[in-house]
């Protein structure tokens, strides 16, 4: 066996402060704040992304973990076993219990593969495009270990390529670059991605994330029984999720509004490719005013959807994304026929479903609309849930049936 690049075994020792909860810990909990771990000049002197013991106030071990100083997350749990050594076949091991999920799940390989700590590889994100990987190591273990997660992915799923996406904030807390990269391969172009009767187009090196969101696939089915045959309008659309969807199911049409004049192309490219794109079209602009443009024009919709990006990514953007969620229901509710649906939507980590659900309803009760909660919905089964960790179910979609 031969020992990952960041750390060799045996791993040194770092502490919990006295009153810092190891029952936390050993209860599932898959992470360690700064402000819970001895930091003396022996943890400091550790470069980030080092393997260490972590072990309570009475120095009984806890678990094998990374540290990084940089971060206010400064330990992630990466095995309970105090005594395991990580190596490749670690890695390897626990991709291919990932794998496992994803084949009894789905029939085509295009889904999430690795939702970093629910499926036991901490800050490290993998979409699959067939056999085209994009992988986002956002934990300084991951980025220091890039090539051998990369291996690993190539052994068990015979990638032919693996991008590194090096995009997005969670990069930046844990003091990474922003530098993207084929690690293994190349691709160029763009890949057709067949999911609820549609074709989308996902761009896995220019695109938004790793390309497309995988996350919404069950909401989007959910959505596109809705319509009965009417018009849709899907705001914050992307590369066309839930409008594409729902001309999958029989919708007379869909119109498309996003800020992303890349993304609207993709779009339009999804649903020619799909057979429909005659009945898809788009507006490009600030969603907010092209709500307020289509009101004005008296439209009235079937179904509408919003699916915007997060309002509320920290604790601190709580209360001004928040206030955003219900102005997206004021303004969405405005658009529904009586009797029709609406679909909000949030992925902010900060605004849990009660929030998200209270402010969304507030805009929607000042529209001067009633509404019935038919269905509430989450990420699809490919980003599972960490029970220790209620980040890991950021995804949020309320369905509204609106008088």
């Amino acid at each position: 066996m031969t020992s990952l690049p960041f750390s060799a075994s045996p791993y040194p020792v770092i502490r919990l402060k006295p009153k810092a909860n190891a029952l936390t810990i050993r209860g599932g909990a898959p992470w360690v704040y700064s402000d819970e771990l001895v930091t003396d000049r022996r943890a400091r002197r550790l470069a980030p992304g080092s393997l260490a013991v972590l072990e309570d106030s009475d120095r009984e071990p806890i678990a094998v973990v990374t540290i990084n100083n940089e971060s206010k997350i400064i330990c992630r749990v990466m095995d309970r076993d105090p005594a395991a050594v990580l190596d490749q076949d670690w890695i390897v091991t626990r991709v291919r219990r990932a794998l496992a999920l994803r084949e009894h799940l789905y029939d085509a390989p295009f889904y999430r593969l690795i939702h970093a700590e629910a499926d036991g590889l901490p800050g490290v994100i993998v979409d699959r495009f067939g056999d085209v990987l994009v992988m986002q190591p956002n934990a300084a273990w991951a980025e220091t270990a890039c090539e051998s997660l990369a291996a690993a992915l190539v052994e068990v799923i015979g990638a032919k390529a693996v991008y590194k996406n090096a995009a997005g904030r969670a990069r930046g807390l844990e003091g990474l670059d922003d530098l993207s990269s084929f690690l293994i391969g190349e691709h160029d172009g763009l890949i057709e991605v067949p999911m609820n009767g549609a074709t989308y187009m996902a761009d896995v090196v220019g695109g938004q994330k790793t390309g497309l969101f995988f996350d919404q696939r069950d909401n989007h089915a959910w959505a596109a029984k809705l319509h009965k045959g009417g018009r849709v309008l899907d705001v914050f659309s992307h590369v066309g999720g839930f409008g594409l969807a729902s001309l999958a199911t029989g919708a007379e049409s869909a119109l498309a509004v996003d800020g992303s004049e890349a993304a609207l192309a993709l779009a339009e490219k999804g649903a020619q490719a799909s057979g429909f794109g005659d009945k898809f079209t788009t507006r490009k602009g600030d969603a907010f005013k092209m709500m307020e443009a289509l009101a004005g024009e008296g439209e009235l919709f079937d179904l509408v959807v919003a699916d915007p990006p997060a309002f509320a990514p920290n604790k601190q953007a709580l209360s001004n994304g928040l206030t955003a969620y219900s102005r997206v229901g004021s303004m969405a509710a405005k658009l529904v026929k009586p009797g029709g649906y609406l679909v909000l939507c949030s992925c902010s980590h900060a605004a849990d479903l009660t929030k998200f659900r209270q402010a969304s309803l507030r805009g929607v009760g000042r529209a001067g609309r009633q509404a019935q909660i038919i269905h509430t919905g989450s990420a699809g089964a490919d980003h599972p849930l960490h029970p220790a960790l209620a980040e890991s179910g950021y995804l949020k979609a309320i369905i509204l049936r609106l008088d």
